[in-house]
This record gives structure tokens, C-alpha cells and sequence, in this order.
């Protein structure tokens, strides 16, 4: 009856993950450990306000700048509740006080208070994401993109990591 239940829950936990990879538009999937490196180096571009992550997933990035950064405050954002569970738990587990972490869409998130966004998105969701920051004012503010760039924007560099895809990392000056 035990491995029942555990089933059930992997079969519940597993169709969870799915269902909102079909609704979001993509799976909380982790950055490499070459752009995670690439990203927290070009992060120090930003000033010293909040850091935003866009999908947060598993908090592999999220809490890497939290670690690079321990006095400053570091939000995530992510949709899917199993991912959402478990950094939410991790960020307990470790008493990481200047995490956040909101079960949100980020679309309907306050985010001029950051110095810094970052994101691993899609092409889609970087369309959605452009629309948002037409809306969005404040002072100095950075955002670097994993993988995908904002189409109508230019960044200020535009480094490649050096793997199979030759992936590029996008800074972009907001204000």
C-alpha cells in the first residue's frame, strides 16, 4: 500500500510538471553550469538593488546569486508548484532570509525595484517579457538573458560559452 501512495505521488508530482510545461510554454529547466558562471560573472554590472530571476525553477540560479550576493535581496518567480515547493523548502532548509521566492507569474509582478533581472526563458515568453518592460520605469536596471534574445532590443554585450551550442548570454542597459 506504502509504494502505492509513493506512486501516486511520483504520478501526480510528474503530470504536474507537465501540465504547466504545456500551459507556461516551457519546463523548469536549469541553466549549465557554464552560463550559471557566465551570468553571475556579468552580473556584477548591476547596481546594489534586488535581483530578479524570471522562472526560477529549481533555484540553481536563483540561489547561486544568492550565495554571490548574501546582502542583497534576491527574488524569484516561478509558476510551476513542484519547483516553486522545493526552493521554497531549500530556502528555509538554509535560512537564506534575503531570498524570496513567489509562486507568480512574473507578467503580474512588480519589478522596478530591481537592479538586476535575469532569465532563461523562451522565444515566446521573451516577446511577453518585452511588452512587460515597455511598462516598466526605473532607475539604472540590467537584464541578462540565457539562450534568447529581446527581439526589438540591443544589448550592450553578448557573450558566447564555450559549448556545443556556442550559446550566447545577452546583457541588455534598461534605463
Amino acid at each position: 500500500m506504502f509504494e502505492l501512495g509513493v506512486l501516486t505521488i511520483i504520478g501526480l508530482a510528474g503530470l504536474s510538471v507537465v501540465w504547466f510545461t504545456l500551459n507556461v510554454g516551457i519546463s523548469p529547466m536549469p541553466s549549465s553550469a557554464k552560463a550559471r558562471r557566465a551570468i553571475l560573472a556579468a552580473s556584477e554590472v548591476a547596481g546594489e538593488g534586488a535581483i530578479i530571476e524570471l522562472g526560477s525553477g529549481w533555484g540553481t540560479l536563483l540561489f547561486a546569486l544568492a550565495r554571490k550576493y548574501p546582502h542583497r535581496r534576491v527574488i524569484g518567480y516561478e509558476l510551476s508548484w513542484l519547483p516553486w515547493l522545493y526552493t521554497y523548502l531549500y530556502k528555509f532548509t538554509f535560512r537564506l532570509h534575503h531570498v524570496e521566492i513567489y509562486r507568480q507569474n512574473f507578467l503580474t509582478a512588480e519589478l522596478s525595484s530591481a537592479s538586476l533581472l535575469v532569465c532563461y526563458l523562451f522565444p515566446e515568453g521573451m516577446n511577453d517579457l518585452q511588452q512587460k518592460l515597455a511598462g516598466v520605469h526605473g532607475a539604472n536596471r540590467y537584464l541578462i538573458s540565457s539562450t534568447f534574445a529581446l527581439p526589438a532590443y540591443s544589448p550592450v554585450q553578448t557573450t558566447r560559452l564555450n559549448d556545443l551550442y556556442n550559446t550566447p548570454v545577452y546583457i541588455y542597459q534598461l534605463g
